[in-house]
């Protein structure tokens, strides 16, 4: 059986237990359950403190765990990255009082910077030749300036809405970060073989995402031309239409290109555009 830590409570784990649902677990959960049996597949769920699952992953405690990429980055725990997983992208970022006069990175030199992530925050400065006074807090990191606590900040940025409203701008993005699948480095040859069927489902509900089933009509004889714009996943599938000299194109486009081909496809006389979502996408 495998065990795989989530967030116990906070941004990640909505989506982490959704995706493992997706992948067809069958996860049933209380509120103050620190565990769970998957219904559906040999696997506990364990509910832990995000800082934690890194240590419980490496202790073996948990064979997998889901947090935030910056978590991992952070810890410098021994453990493997397996997967990204798309989801809960954010951003570490310095951030200065707005009205600073901030030009390089050189302007930290000497500067007390607050965060709570100590260890990329010096990293990043030893890699630009910077020192700076790091001041390790946690939590309410972007009161610090305000306080007089520090000159700057390090913290994690998804809109920026939350440094607007402390009088802060941003002005580096020290790394950036989502969700990953971290695994431990010393799993059985069982538990191995568990892991490979749950990344092949986690590929096909990832794939699945990024992607979208389109279907339009379009005439015979501009047939070469709609079939060169459109990629598929080996070719696109074509049926005839009962209105003679038309057909039915079937295919499937990645979503970062799907405007620019869906514009493409009007400009080649495609009638009819129907986008269809995709809920699991084997390969």
């Amino acid at each position: 059986m495998l065990r795989i830590a989530v967030q116990k409570s906070g941004r990640l784990q909505e989506k982490s237990l959704t995706l493992l649902n997706e992948c067809g677990l069958g996860i049933d959960t209380g509120k103050s359950e620190l565990k769970a049996l998957a219904r559906n597949f040999p696997a506990e769920i364990l509910f832990l403190r995000d800082d934690d699952i890194p240590q419980y992953v490496e202790d073996g405690v948990a064979d997998l765990g889901i947090l935030g990429e910056n978590v991992v980055l952070e810890k410098k725990k021994q453990l493997t990255i397996i997967e990204k997983l798309g989801f809960a992208k954010c951003r570490l970022s310095i951030a200065v009082p707005k009205g600073v006069d901030y030009t390089s990175v050189q302007w930290l030199e000497g500067k007390k910077i607050a965060t709570s992530y100590s260890r990329i925050v010096q990293d990043f400065l030893t890699k630009h030749g910077v020192n700076a006074e790091i001041h390790e807090i946690s939590g309410s990191v972007e009161i610090a300036p305000g306080i007089g606590l520090a000159d700057a900040i390090c913290d994690i940025v998804s809109t920026g809405g939350t440094l607007l409203s402390n009088g802060l701008k941003e002005v580096e993005a020290v790394i950036k970060s989502e969700a990953v699948l971290v695994a431990n480095n010393n799993l059985s040859a069982d538990k191995q073989a568990l892991i490979d069927k749950l990344m092949f489902r986690i590929k096909a509900v990832n794939k699945a995402g990024t992607n979208k089933y389109i279907l339009l009509n379009a005439p015979n004889d501009r047939l070469e031309q709609i079939i060169n714009v459109l990629p598929g996943m080996k070719s696109p599938t074509i049926m005839p239409l009962a209105m003679e000299g038309w057909s039915s194109i079937h295919s499937v486009l990645a979503e970062e290109d799907f405007w620019d081909i869906i514009h493409q496809l009007k400009a080649n006389g495609a009638q009819g555009i129907l986008v269809i979502p995709i809920e699991k996408m084997i390969l």
